[in-house]
């Protein structure tokens, strides 16, 4: 973002900070939005899709259905249900599908896909206001499905108990596997990304479907990485998830996770622009409001980017503000610093020219460093 007028970085909600993505797919989308809003964004594909016309599973799971017409269809995503069709069309069995279909009761889960049922000239039988599958459950349980013959279309997203409900009620059910998820190719992406994580660069990072959040931490496993991965989720990297289903593999590790109550980019992108700026420490130093983010400061609302070393600084400052930190202890807080208290020195002139006010940190002659606290905010930070 950038302010023509003034020939200075525009603030926007989430400026100054840095969000992972994780989505193969729409990470366009939600990159851009994100950016427009003032993010950094890394973004690294937790997995990849396998092309429909290659995926013999789902093929064999369309000729199956052909053969033996179920009784219902529930078809769970629109881009899930136009994929299948064109698929069968490609396969020259695209009439004989729709023929099928035309004949049973067409569950859609919400009007996404009812716009998907019916460019393909169909007709939905009905779908739930809240565009959730627990009540496409409670419907089909509640009509009673003791031996009733169920598709499930499926967009490469787990539906747990879904499947196990409907079979315990008596249901025979085919799950119609369109697209399947495998682990990206090139790893190089996702190790970064897994990288910065583990080292607290990221401020939050976002997950849009449960197997993007399954491939994270299979890879994180894999390279030894996955408890200081957890305690970097735990504790000072954001988990973002699109909806409850997204977020269970995240949560069956102990996370918590920031949802939106509307399952789409939009308003995950909202509540990251509520959510992130709310954690920033915000404090009145030498008569200005200074607000710390991930890897910028905004002084009096102005923007100042600051590089890594500077913000290591900075937050161990801000954690007694006021108090004196020693040369010693904020050595330790730089990354890769080794024993030369001479390279704090050199952070330390850096970070107050990246904020554009020397006066905000006070040097303690003999002893260190410390923030110059407004007089009247002493005791509130006194025991911070």
């Amino acid at each position: 973002m950038y302010d023509e007028q003034h020939g200075a970085p525009a603030v926007g909600p989430l400026s100054g900070f840095t969000v992972g993505v994780t989505a193969a797919r729409r990470a366009d989308e939600l990159g851009a939005l994100l950016q427009r809003r003032g993010a950094a964004v890394l973004h690294a594909p937790a997995l990849r899709i396998v092309p429909l016309a290659d995926d013999g599973e789902l093929l064999a799971a369309t000729k199956e259905l052909i053969a033996q017409a179920p009784d219902v269809v529930v078809a769970t995503t629109a881009i899930g249900f136009r994929g299948w069709v064109e698929a069968a069309d490609g396969w020259g069995c695209g009439e004989e599908l729709l023929a099928c279909l035309r004949g049973v009761e067409l569950l859609a889960r919400g009007p996404k896909v009812k716009g998907a049922i019916r460019a393909a000239g169909l007709t939905e039988e009905w779908s739930p206001a809240s565009e959730s599958m627990a009540e496409v459950l409670d419907r089909l349980l509640g009509e009673g499905v003791d031996g009733r013959r169920i598709a499930l279309q499926l967009h490469g997203e787990p539906l747990p108990g879904f499947v196990e409900a409907l079979r315990a009620g008596g249901a025979e059910v085919v799950v119609v596997p369109v697209y399947r998820w495998m682990p990206p190719e090139d790893v190089v992406p996702l190790d970064r990304l897994l990288d910065a994580t583990v080292a607290r660069s990221l401020d939050a990072l976002t997950f849009t479907s449960a197997p993007a959040a399954a491939s994270l931490f299979s890879r994180a496993e894999r390279r030894g990485l996955l408890p200081r991965l957890l305690d970097a989720l735990g504790h000072d990297v954001m988990a973002a998830c699109v909806g409850p289903v997204t977020a269970l593999p995240l949560q069956s590790r102990g996370l918590d996770t920031i949802q939106p109550q509307r399952f789409r980019l939009g308003p995950l992108v909202q509540l990251l622009c509520v959510e992130l700026p709310s954690r920033a420490r915000s404090l009145p130093l030498a008569g200005r409001r200074v607000e710390i983010r991930g890897h910028a400061v905004l002084v009096d609302g102005e923007l100042r980017p600051v590089p890594p070393a500077g913000m290591s600084l900075l937050n161990a400052l801000a954690r007694r503000p006021g108090w004196v930190v020693s040369r010693a202890d904020l050595l330790r807080a730089l990354p890769g610093a080794g024993r030369d208290e001479h390279a704090v020195e050199t952070a330390m002139a850096r970070l107050r020219t990246a904020l554009g006010a020397p006066n905000l940190i006070q040097t303690v002659v003999k002893r260190g460093y410390r923030l110059a606290l407004d007089p009247a905010a002493d005791t509130k930070y006194a025991d911070a």
